[in-house]
């Protein structure tokens, strides 16, 4: 079973449908976007799966320890958690000469706290739940096995490569990479895999619109000549929490058709 958290997004809702795909239950967590997590928990029932919605503000560590264990209860009845994906998070655009402790704070507690504590409440329900193998509900991106599981961040290229009034949000993510690698480390021991994902541009509703010499910009950057798809992104953290990622931890997986290969001058 996988928890994916901000699963209302466009990104998160990608995201979960891969995992439904593969045949894992899914754990669908928003914060107000309630409407747009049925719409995705309705699409996994449709084709056949299974899915949930829980509502929790990851801001509050309290919160991300309440999400888990009801998602790690859920899933009792279709299989262990074995996967969560690190998705929620903000991204307002603010110089930084006149940004706040405050503001500050609002992107790195949404962004980087939510990380830790979810990761941290994850990691101990992964390593004391047992299980023997090939759980109901798995499938590839159920991440099955014995014990552990895996856990994936979403990170950004932004990590390494800041965008002005991004200062905030770029050095959240550069944590968040970090938080993986620092991770991986400390939760192998309980075969609990932790990695990133650092998309690049990923199309929206309305992002053409909103911010067209950006996205031309980048599509004249991206190799394969296309913005990313939500689903891209998904395929990703199915890869890295399916078997054939098992000697895989502590990784950054750049998801971006090849912009930051590109020279800068």
């Amino acid at each position: 079973m996988a928890l994916i958290t901000g699963a209302s997004g466009g990104l998160g809702r990608g995201i979960a449908l891969r995992f439904a795909q593969e045949g894992a239950a899914v754990a669908l967590h928003c914060r107000t976007g309630v409407e747009a997590a049925r719409e995705v928990e309705s699409l996994v029932r449709e084709a056949g799966g299974r899915a949930i919605v829980l509502r929790a503000d990851l801001t509050v560590e309290e919160e991300c320890r309440r999400l888990v264990r009801e998602a790690a209860e859920w899933g009792g009845g279709v299989g262990r958690l074995t996967a969560l994906v690190n998705n929620a998070g903000v991204q307002p655009v603010q110089p930084l000469p006149g940004m706040t402790v405050a503001d500050w704070r609002e992107v790195v507690d949404a962004d980087l706290t939510s990380v830790f504590a979810c990761t941290q409440a994850a990691a101990e329900v992964m390593r004391d739940q047992g299980g023997s193998g090939g759980e109901s509900g798995g499938g590839r991106g159920g991440g099955g096995g014995a014990r552990g599981g895996s856990i994936t961040h979403i990170a950004s290229v932004e990590a390494g490569l800041p965008s002005p009034g991004h200062a905030h949000y770029s050095a959240a993510k550069a944590a968040v990479v970090m938080h993986a690698r620092a991770a991986a480390g400390e939760y192998g021991p309980y075969g609990i895999r932790v990695n990133s994902v650092s998309p690049g541009l990923i199309e929206r509703e309305g992002l053409a619109e909103a911010w067209p010499e950006g996205v031309e910009r980048w599509r004249a950057a991206v190799a394969v000549g296309r913005l990313g798809r939500p689903e891209d992104v998904g395929d990703a953290c199915v890869f890295l929490a399916s078997p054939l990622a098992s000697w895989i931890t502590g990784h950054d997986l750049v998801v971006d058709g090849g912009a930051t290969a590109r020279p800068t001058w």
